[in-house]
């Protein structure tokens, strides 16, 4: 018998009940996953498994390697069940009659960028996105959904990211950590495999550069290039350049400094539409204000571009990552389309050569 005022439900069998049981029980769990890899880090997991290579880690080595009480034996191997279980590491079988366990844990692909002393490593970048202050705003979605503040950030904290990094050192610093390591990582790659795009340019400007992770690799890299970090004063106020780098401060939506190419990395998903274009505009005249025509080079997602689930999943949940934060998105092809047409741009081409992330060139 229906109750007054409300429909029947559709009846799922027992093995779809089942499975969508199973499919919310991930998604209701998936913070775990980044908890434990978290608690992995801080514990310097990663890097005493490395030590003791090559030969497999056995859990009581592990333990007594991390100084740990021996009565957290089990739980340690709970937490490594789980990770192994991720591809986080992996077990393998010690020599017979070596009088240790029979298993111990190596590395994998993944667990080596958590390496503290890898200058591709990501362990900062992890610590920056899951300190408490970025995580809690999550809590207020759902009420952010019906209120007029700018981000759940800003109703979490009464102030804005960027103002709150300012306020707060020792969470900047993180912040500004993890931004730094992700810039190794990616120039690491595009100098290695992807240098020509640099070819022929004379004078370069990396827009919001912070410390200039960025620049100092291309102007090593490029003796003959004039390298430019171009950030706020606060950001770059005290820095000293040398050789062919140096510091300008300045505002990216007042005017940028003119060069043969700019350089925004992971700079224009922290805003929105009409912010992006209004940078995209100051770009454009920074490139053409000496009678030549250069290019914008942006590193950024570009939704979609991989048809690979793990990317776009990553992808996605980075734009709400965004929207959380400072009111920024990830674009489609598309949506750049729109705001390169919208800044005056006459095209543009976009090479997914960087995994979750595109080099995307804009042409005057």
């Amino acid at each position: 018998m229906n109750i007054e005022g409300e429909k029947m439900l559709p009846i799922v069998a027992g093995e779809e009940l089942l499975e969508a049981q199973a499919h919310i029980w991930n998604h209701l769990l998936n913070f775990i996953n980044s908890m434990t890899l978290k608690c992995a880090v801080e514990l310097g997991i990663p890097d005493a498994i490395h030590h003791h290579a090559p030969r497999p880690m056995p859990l009581s080595r592990l333990v007594s390697a991390l100084q740990l009480h021996p009565n957290k034996t089990h739980f340690i191997y709970r937490l490594m069940r789980l990770l192994t279980h991720s591809g986080f590491f992996v077990l393998q079988k010690l020599p017979k009659n070596s009088g240790e366990e029979e298993e111990g844990y190596v590395l994998t692909n993944s667990s080596r960028l958590l390496l503290k002393h890898n200058p591709c490593g990501v362990a900062p970048f992890l610590l920056s996105l899951l300190q408490p202050a970025l995580v809690e705003p999550w809590h207020l979605l759902s009420v952010w959904f019906k209120s007029k503040d700018r981000t759940p950030f800003d109703m979490a904290h009464g102030m804005s990211f960027w103002e709150f990094m300012g306020s707060k050192p020792k969470d900047g610093d993180i912040f500004n950590s993890g931004m730094a390591s992700d810039a190794r990582l990616v120039m690491s790659l595009l100098l290695d495999k992807h240098k020509g795009v640099f070819d022929g340019v004379a004078s370069l400007v990396d827009i919001g550069g912070g410390t200039g992770t960025v620049a100092k690799a291309i102007a090593e890299a490029f003796p003959q290039i004039e390298c430019t970090v171009f950030d706020l004063p606060q950001v770059v106020g005290e820095l000293k350049g040398e050789g062919n780098l140096r510091y300008v401060e300045g505002d990216m939506f007042k005017a940028i400094p003119p060069a043969d190419v700019l350089v925004l990395k992971w700079i224009l998903h922290d805003w929105n539409d009409e912010d992006c274009v209004k940078i995209l505009k100051n770009c454009k005249a920074a490139i053409t204000s000496n009678g030549k025509k250069g290019k914008v080079i942006v590193i950024d997602m570009v939704v979609g571009s991989k048809l690979e689930d793990t990317f776009i999943q990553s992808q996605l949940c980075f734009d709400m990552e965004m929207m959380s934060l400072v009111n920024g998105r990830e674009r489609d092809e598309k949506e750049w389309s729109e705001a390169f047409k919208e800044a005056g741009f006459s095209g543009y081409n976009i090479f997914p050569i960087l995994g979750l992330r595109s080099l995307i060139e804009i042409y005057p």
